[in-house]
């Protein structure tokens, strides 16, 4: 007797399966920009390739959002993230600082971009091993690297208007500035320095109207004069951070640490001391009397 072996028909893929392929699908669509503004530096179409890299930015900020949102944060998705974050924001505004300025800078000027994407690759493993079973700081410790790539992608577009052609262009100093901002940047990734994420947007509480005060501000000027609007925000956020640790660490006292004999003062008890401690503490008096004499 056969024995009929009935196939089942395929399953259609559920709800919470499509639901937790959508951040990795912002997050390769962020690897797509990415390359892409690579390939436009190189064909030396410098204004689209910052663009690029702001829309790989753009993805990147969804793909957090949509994972939170639906609960499917994974670790896959996380690491996912991480390796296509070095290519957008560390190689990508790299390779476009390099072609736009520092092919003809001299023969070893490439070094200065490789110090940048080794600053990017660090501070994205560092934020990994910190972040890790910990729950989320409206903080961020040191710069992060979507901000630092997104300030040195929409330079180019910045350099064209009139703004930067009246006050900066007559100096001559675009090398030298790109140099040491890009310096700059790369410090404060891998630094200390403490940087705001964006404030939640809500109705119900003043700091939720404020997020999305901001929201909206930077919504606004991004999309009606973008060239203007957003490497001066880069600059602004950038400062602000140094500010800012600049002043809490002026504000903090370090404590002088006591002298030898205060130390011994703080901790002599009479009615503990051995008569050789009595004999120490008093050729300690003689000591210091000698000294004030």
């Amino acid at each position: 007797m056969e024995l009929i072996t009935r196939r089942e028909p395929p399953r259609r893929p559920s709800m919470r399966q499509v639901v937790v392929i959508m951040p990795s699908t912002f997050t390769l669509g962020n690897l797509f920009f990415g390359f892409w503004s690579i390939v436009s530096a190189f064909n030396g179409n410098f204004r689209w390739a910052g663009w690029f890299i702001v829309f790989a930015g753009i993805l990147d900020m969804l793909d957090g959002r949509v994972a939170r949102l639906s609960n499917t944060n994974t670790r896959f998705g996380a690491e996912l993230d991480s390796l296509v974050d070095v290519i957008s924001f560390g190689v990508a505004p790299a390779l476009l600082m390099y072609f736009l300025d520092f092919s003809g800078a001299g023969r070893f000027a490439w070094v200065l971009c490789y110090f940048y994407v080794v600053a990017v690759a660090l501070r994205l493993a560092r934020f990994n091993v910190l972040s890790a079973g910990k729950p989320a700081s409206p903080w961020f410790t040191g710069m992060p690297s979507p901000s630092a790539g997104m300030t040195l992608a929409v330079y180019y577009p910045f350099s064209q208007t009139e703004w930067y052609r009246a006050s900066l262009a007559y100096l001559d100093l675009q090398h030298e500035g790109l140099v040491v901002l890009m310096l700059l940047l790369a410090l404060l990734m891998v630094s200390n320095v403490k940087y705001p994420k964006l404030p939640r947007i809500g109705l119900h509480s003043a700091r939720g109207i404020f997020g999305l005060a901001v929201h909206l501000t930077i919504l606004l000027g991004g999309l009606l004069v973008p060239e203007y609007f957003l490497f001066p925000l880069g600059l602004t956020y950038m400062i602000f951070g140094i500010t800012r640790a600049t002043v809490l660490g002026l504000m903090e006292r370090p404590e002088q640490e006591p002298l030898a004999e205060e130390r011994v003062a703080d901790v002599y008890d009479p009615a503990l001391a051995t008569p050789a401690s009595h004999e120490r503490r008093g050729a300690l008096g003689d000591r210091r009397q000698e000294i004030d004499e």
